[in-house]
């Protein structure tokens, strides 16, 4: 419980910061991706490079990757109806009996409905949710954050001699 604590004030941390605001959304899209593909699959080995590659917020991919993974089993249904359609397709059971009989792929489980189905349908998700988390952390920055900066609350915090060494701490330790 104190992990997820941490995680979720790292993550408030993360929102008042001055860090992009596509880096962190595109932690969120890749955390829907980590939370719906199963935890020892290929998938998400890929993810994890893709997260160290590129500049991708690792916490805000972390934590959303947790909540995501609370909610993926209602979207079990739609993930078994689509992973279905997928891999009864006649045209492509030639593909999949191809990519069955490679040393590496059938890490990926794409055989079973409900990975196939999730995988589909959290890649065509997180467009949407890199989208939405974009225009939702712009919004809290500028109406809960400066507000809450012109606090009488804030201002009074500001001024004490406790927050003015713990701003020269932060400019030094970086």
């Amino acid at each position: 419980m104190t992990l997820l604590l941490k995680q979720l004030f790292a993550l408030i941390r993360l929102l008042n910061s001055d860090t992009a605001t596509n880096q962190i959304a595109a932690g969120f899209a890749c955390g829907l991706i980590l939370g719906f593909s199963p935890v020892l699959s290929l998938q998400t080995l890929l993810v994890f490079i893709c997260l160290f590659l590129f500049r991708i917020q690792i916490g805000a991919a972390l934590v959303s990757a947790f909540f995501f993974a609370l909610i993926a089993w209602l979207f079990d249904p739609v993930s078994h109806w689509v992973g279905s359609a997928i891999l009864e397709a006649e045209a492509l059971r030639p593909l999949f009996a191809a990519m069955y009989n490679m040393p590496v792929v059938p890490l990926t489980r794409f055989y079973n409905s409900i990975t196939m189905g999730a995988g589909v349908v959290g890649l065509l998700l997180a467009p949407l949710v890199f989208v939405g988390s974009r225009r939702l952390i712009a919004v809290y920055r500028v109406s809960v954050v400066e507000r809450f900066k012109a606090s009488p609350w804030w201002k009074m915090w500001a001024g004490t001699g406790l927050f003015k060494w713990y701003e020269t701490y932060a400019k030094i330790r970086g």
